[in-house]
């Protein structure tokens, strides 16, 4: 036998004796080698072994999601829930901190790391424009604007500020101790009339497609040896996502919410189904299924597409969740057959239910399916099996409990900054001069008197609309911190300027007082879901009283901030300038950024502009295509900076061409007269 031989088997010797070793000392100390808690084992390897190891009741908690006012310590240890969740306006206290929020959710993770197996709970929260639910943080536009970025010179919506969008959200959500948000909502509205319209970036899916570039910013761009519909998350900065709501939540008919969607297979591949495989390959966590129904099936109970398509054709690895309470509304009325419910939606390929409530009858009712053979055990495996393969992916079972390393990160100025970037590009400028006149914007800041009006001008709440610290959002200045419009433009004018606010003033009042010009911002009330539900999509009362007070008697300018296009087509005659400011969020100096010309205008439609809402549904390329602002239609400026330039450049060209002519002329002279000396002789 040959040294080199000898000399292998030696160390093959020692390193059998020092597994034996390490195997006997975690027996010793009453513990055994468990493969999913090594990370260095590969993720299916661990999900494998956890999976071998959990009881029926275990399995089944981890297919629970609650609300956070029924969780505690107790229950995620003795239930074995799987995942908690924040519903809107659901927080520790009133104004909490980062570091309240950290508090509460570790509470929480401690009772399920006590648990038999100790797997870690994933807490879920919707931050569908920053991190919406929480005191002080950044409050991004809502994807009505966003999907109105658009690359100026190249005409596509401006996929980098997404991603940026979506890293900065994610920072500010782990600076609160949470790792997987309800976002990015990829649906395709198709009728205004939808009360979560301004949650859609457009009526194009094209642009839906584009914008899921904030899911990298989320979760983190994908490796380059990832494989297509498995889930990313790239460490304790980013989150995992979910691509919501799947599918067609946003053409059901008439725009009312949760209603029926009646549409081919072919118009539901090519309108509502692009954004969701972009996800997939983007990596997306998780998807979460609509309210709606496709033709009359209820997506909550439907297999051919949850299971056919989205795990199946599509591939998607990652876990499927339900809308909350959605699986009660399989049913009419709702949770009349609460059993059935459950039936259906976990067959149909629901993973993670997010009950609630009431989550020890849905565990009772699960239960019961599977031991009565209902439900088959394997598709409570695949269940299971793809809820670990995201926690593991994210990192939960190393890293369970949240920290305060990351607070600094809520609310930051480099957020808001960036908010107030996607502010002023999402602006779109509808008109500038009335009747031939010249344009009013860029407006001046150097003017005696200026008049501020407008029920929106004044009100962070109705600034950032539903979905900001409560569900329904707030009225008023008090709920978070920002800069409402008002603010921003008394920042923005010279200090010797007076600006005058009146929410309502009367015609009389603008007469009388010799101002420069004036600023409306009017529009709509917060609102989300159902309850935005509208048939007339008019602006909140006095806004037209106010619109025909001021711009009947002055120059203005009239900031509409909305979720969707609104009636404005009696009121354009009469107005100077007409800007889209959609839902601004916190940062308001994005609107004066555009209004005073430190920036131009860049933004575009993505949403058709009706007339009258008789018209309605109407997108572009219908065969009754007239709108009052198409699609695609926003009117450009340019800064004051350049526009300074640019005039600088011109007067120094038109004194270059002078100094030519001149020059030309007084050689031509001498060459005339040199000629005529030589023809003398």
């Amino acid at each position: 036998m040959n040294r080199a031989l000898i000399r292998f088997l030696v160390s093959l010797w020692l390193c059998c004796c020092c597994w034996l070793v390490s195997i006997g000392e975690a027996q010793a100390q009453g513990g055994e080698y468990m493969k999913y808690k090594d990370p260095k084992q590969p993720v299916a390897v661990r999900v494998k072994d956890l999976l071998d190891r959990m009881t029926l009741e275990e399995k089944i908690g981890q297919m629970v999601q609650i609300d956070r006012s029924v969780a505690n310590a107790e229950v995620m240890k003795n239930s074995f829930i799987g995942s908690v969740l924040s519903g809107g306006g659901s927080e520790p206290l009133p104004k909490a901190t980062a570091q309240d929020w950290v508090n509460m959710i570790n509470e929480f993770q401690r009772g399920s790391l006590a648990s038999r197996l100790g797997i870690p709970m994933m807490y879920g929260i919707d931050a569908v424009h920053g991190h919406n639910n929480v005191y002080n943080a950044t409050i991004f536009p809502h994807n009505v604007g966003l999907g109105c970025t658009r690359q100026v010179e190249i005409l596509i919506v401006d996929p980098d500020l997404a991603q940026k969008i979506g890293a900065a959200t994610a920072l500010e959500v782990r600076a609160t101790g949470i790792p997987y948000v309800f976002a990015p909502c990829i649906a395709v509205c198709r009728d205004p009339r939808w009360g979560r319209c301004y949650e859609s970036y457009s009526e194009d899916p094209k642009i839906v497609e584009q914008m899921t570039e904030i899911i990298p910013g989320l979760q983190g761009s994908l490796p380059a040896n990832a494989k297509k519909g498995f889930p990313y998350v790239g460490g304790k900065t980013k989150v995992a996502a979910c691509a919501k709501h799947f599918v067609g939540d946003g053409g059901t008919t008439k725009g009312v919410n949760e209603n029926n969607t009646v549409i081919d297979w072919h118009g539901l591949l090519s309108l509502h189904m692009p954004a969701y495989s972009d996800s997939i390959i983007k990596g997306v966590s998780t998807v979460m299924v609509s309210y709606s129904s496709w033709n009359g099936v209820k997506m909550h109970a439907n297999r051919d597409l949850v299971t056919g398509f989205l795990k199946n054709t599509l591939k998607f690895k990652g876990f499927v969740i339900s809308d909350w309470q959605g699986i009660d509304k399989i049913t009419s009325p709702p949770d009349s057959n609460y059993t059935y419910s459950v039936q259906a939606s976990i067959q149909a390929g629901v993973d993670m239910v997010m009950v609630p409530y009431k989550f020890d009858e849905f565990i009772q009712d699960l239960n019961l399916l599977v031991k009565n053979n209902v439900i088959p055990m394997d598709r409570i495996d695949d269940a299971v099996a793809r809820i670990l393969l995201v926690k593991f992916t994210m990192g939960l079972f190393e890293n369970p409990l949240a920290d305060f390393s990351l607070v600094d990160q809520l609310g930051s100025q480099g957020h808001r900054d960036l908010a107030r970037e996607a502010v002023r590009k999402s602006l779109v400028l509808l008109k500038n001069g009335k009747n031939g006149s010249a344009p009013l914007l860029p407006l001046s800041k150097n003017v005696p008197k200026i008049l501020v009006a407008g029920t929106h001008a004044d009100n962070l709440g109705y600034q950032c609309g539903g979905w900001t610290i409560k569900w329904q959002g707030f009225s008023g200045n008090m709920d978070t911190s920002g800069t409402t419009i008002l603010s921003a433009i008394k920042s923005a004018v010279d200090p010797s300027t007076e600006v005058v606010f009146r929410e309502n003033p009367d015609s009389e009042f603008v007469k009388s007082n010799n101002f420069d010009y004036a600023i409306v911002a009017v529009g709509e009330l917060p609102y989300a879901e159902t309850a935005g539900d509208s048939t007339t999509l008019t602006m909140t009362d006095p806004g037209p009283n106010i619109i025909n007070n001021v711009c009947g008697n002055v120059k203005c300018v009239v900031i509409i901030v909305s979720g969707r296009p609104i009636v404005i087509e009696p009121y354009v005659s009469s107005i100077d300038a007409l800007v889209a400011a959609w839902l601004p969020g916190t940062e308001g100096q994005g609107v004066t950024d555009a209004l005073f010309g430190d920036y131009g205008f860049s933004g575009k439609l993505a949403r058709t502009w009706f007339k009258s809402v008789d018209q309605l549904p109407m997108n572009v390329g219908d065969p009754h295509y007239d709108p009052l602002f198409p699609f695609g239609f926003g009117l450009t400026t340019e800064s004051v900076k350049d526009l300074v330039a640019r005039s600088t450049s011109s007067v120094a060209s038109v004194r270059a061409c002078i100094f030519t002519i001149l020059v030309t002329l007084i050689i031509s002279l001498y060459l005339i007269g040199e000629a005529q000396f030589i023809g003398a002789y």
